[in-house]
């Protein structure tokens, strides 16, 4: 009889290869749900918008810690620079002083799901029901309820929009990955955002995570003094009636 013999150093690297394949598929499923995807009726969430300006949003998705909300306050004052925080509705019950420092600061607060559902794999109404406790919470908490929604981990289909629209939201996704949840350093950071800003540019970045702080002052030295302004995603948009191709450009009516 034959056996097969398996000794640590085997078992250790079927180990880490598994891992790694693991993160990979974790990594091409973010970087494809980055991209404009094939959705039935021609729905599409905004990626970018259409302008002369040199003005783009700066915004970040908060679903764990808020352990650096100072930090990105300060850096987002220093340059004059006003961005919308999509949260989740766990992490707005979780953390309510950071969503009014947020707030009070004149950011804005969108949805980010409720729960981080993928949304990609849900019915219209699960969406909404969804997004309207996320809302529900957001309201709660600061007054208003979020004019914008970006689906968890960018996994939407043509009912994400339909459901977004329902709400009075506009469903936003993001030209401008910093890449910031891969662990990427500060300086690989600045070179990706920078080497990829364009006017209309919709911005992303995660809160709770070590090297962003210190990427996003870097990155809004540079932007700023290369003319940028920073605003709310909210007021990069356009209208109701604005068109958004099948690419997510958001053009003017």
């Amino acid at each position: 009889m034959r056996y097969l013999v398996i000794t640590r150093k085997t078992a250790l690297a079927v180990f880490l290869a598994v891992l790694g394949l693991s993160f990979a598929l974790a990594g091409v499923s973010q970087r494809l749900s980055a991209r404009p995807a094939s959705a039935g009726g021609g729905e599409t969430p905004v990626y970018c918008v259409e302008t002369d300006e040199k003005k783009l949003a700066v915004t970040f998705d908060a679903a764990w810690g808020a352990e650096d909300t100072g930090e990105l306050l300060e850096i987002l004052a220093e340059f004059d620079a006003r961005a919308t925080v999509f949260a989740v509705g766990d992490w707005v019950r979780q953390n309510p002083q950071s969503v009014r420092a947020f707030y009070e600061a004149g950011h804005t607060i969108g949805n980010h799901s409720d729960t981080h559902k993928a949304y990609g794999s849900l019915a219209l109404e699960a969406q909404r029901a969804d997004m309207e406790a996320c809302s529900d919470a957001v309201e709660a908490c600061v007054g208003v309820r979020p004019k914008v929604v970006r689906a968890p981990s960018g996994d939407w289909n043509a009912d994400t929009v339909r459901a977004a629209a329902a709400l009075g939201m506009q469903a936003v996704q993001w030209s401008v990955d910093s890449l910031d949840w891969q662990g990427l350093s500060a300086a690989e950071m600045v070179e990706r955002v920078t080497a990829a800003a364009e006017p209309g540019a919709i911005l992303l970045f995660h809160n709770g995570v070590e090297n962003t702080p210190a990427a996003l002052r870097e990155i809004l030295r540079i932007l700023s003094a290369d003319g940028y302004r920073f605003v709310p995603v909210e007021e990069l948009l356009y209208g109701a009636d604005a068109r958004v191709d099948s690419a997510g450009r958001q053009y003017p009516a």
